[in-house]
């Protein structure tokens, strides 16, 4: 390789700000122009402007109420069991198998899919997906069968819980113990 057939590597270095007057932006402000707070060494993220304008964050409405603390997860695809009269008989029900048969998007293998009991099933079809409890009455009516079911949460009664007795309060023992009287001598 000559040297005349190397590549031009050309790459201008970058202004080093409030490093003189050669520096090409040096001297008495460096850029940041006169006063205000972009003058300053750090700006704030929610900095517009001035501090007396309220910030762009301030200006949003607050969430309040029930679901504030919510997070934005996306929820399943809901698919009721009537959908599912287009299956062939005895076929395995899954997001493939629906969104083959067009009866969701390509979405579902995102976000899932629930199959609940609104309408009638006449077809006898094996599930594998998160169902309601209404939906797996149906399905097994219909002579089909849930291969996966959604477990519910068992409340423990209060004979179950094991019971914990509470140390007594210093005040409470000492008003137990009979006093006994001084004697002066």
């Amino acid at each position: 390789m000559n040297l005349n057939q190397l590549p031009k590597l050309t790459k201008k270095s970058k202004k080093r700000v409030g490093r003189g007057y050669g520096s090409g932006k040096g001297g008495h402000t460096s850029g940041r122009g006169a006063k205000g707070l972009k003058a300053r060494s750090k700006v704030a993220l929610t900095f517009d402007g001035t501090k007396i304008k309220k910030s762009f964050i301030q200006r949003l409405p607050l969430r309040r109420g029930r679901g504030k603390f919510k997070s934005f997860k996306p929820k399943p695809i809901i698919v009721n069991v009537k959908y599912l009269n287009l299956l062939p008989k005895d076929s395995l029900v899954d997001v493939d198998a629906l969104i083959k048969h067009k009866i969701v998007t390509e979405e579902a293998k995102r976000v899932g899919v629930k199959i609940l009991g609104e309408g009638d099933l006449k077809v006898a079809l094996k599930v594998g997906l998160t169902c309601s409890q209404g939906a797996v009455k149906k399905i097994e009516k219909a002579g089909g069968k849930v291969l996966k079911r959604v477990a519910k949460k068992e409340k423990t009664s209060q004979e179950e819980k094991p019971t914990v007795k509470k140390k007594a309060s210093a005040k409470k023992v000492a008003a137990k113990k009979p006093r006994q009287k001084s004697k002066k001598k």
